[in-house]
């Protein structure tokens, strides 16, 4: 990583701290402006949407992709699973271990949130951001992929 690091230029280090206070600040700001009805911790939105839309995954697998410890994970699933939004089954593999999956009411909850997500953005984007910005932005937007993509 040091050496990548190193190939950097002051201003590639500009543009990755504006990146990453703007992507930030819109994210919180998403998050404040829609609603969080069942007033549903981040790990527990985040652990939905791993789950979305028919993803199966065992406990220590989420724990390991949030990076949080497996005990604070089995206190999300089990309010998740109190809110009927995820449901346990055994493992085909290993009886002993449980895969976890959304409900329907947890998958209609995630597209929910999501479609109430785009239309406060979209609403933002038609009142705020001109036609020419628009094309700007969908520009940006492939080359943010490029670093997403591997």
């Amino acid at each position: 990583m040091k050496s990548q690091l190193s190939e950097a230029g002051a201003r590639d280090i500009e543009i990755a701290n504006a990146l990453r206070t703007t992507i930030g600040r819109l994210v919180k700001l998403m998050r404040r402006e829609t609603r969080n009805e069942s007033q549903l911790s981040l790990t527990e939105r985040s652990t939905m949407g791993l789950l979305y839309p028919d993803s199966r995954l065992a406990p220590s697998e989420i724990a390991r992709i949030e990076k949080v410890t497996t005990q604070s994970m089995s206190q999300v699933i089990n309010h998740l699973v109190e809110l009927e939004y995820i449901s346990r089954t055994p493992s085909d593999d290993d009886k002993r271990k449980t895969i976890l999956r959304l409900t329907d009411a947890g998958r209609r909850r995630v597209e929910s949130a999501r479609q109430e997500k785009a239309e406060w953005l979209a609403q933002m984007l038609y009142q705020r951001i001109t036609s020419q910005e628009k094309e700007i932005l969908m520009e940006s937007i492939d080359i943010l992929s490029k670093i997403i993509n591997e």
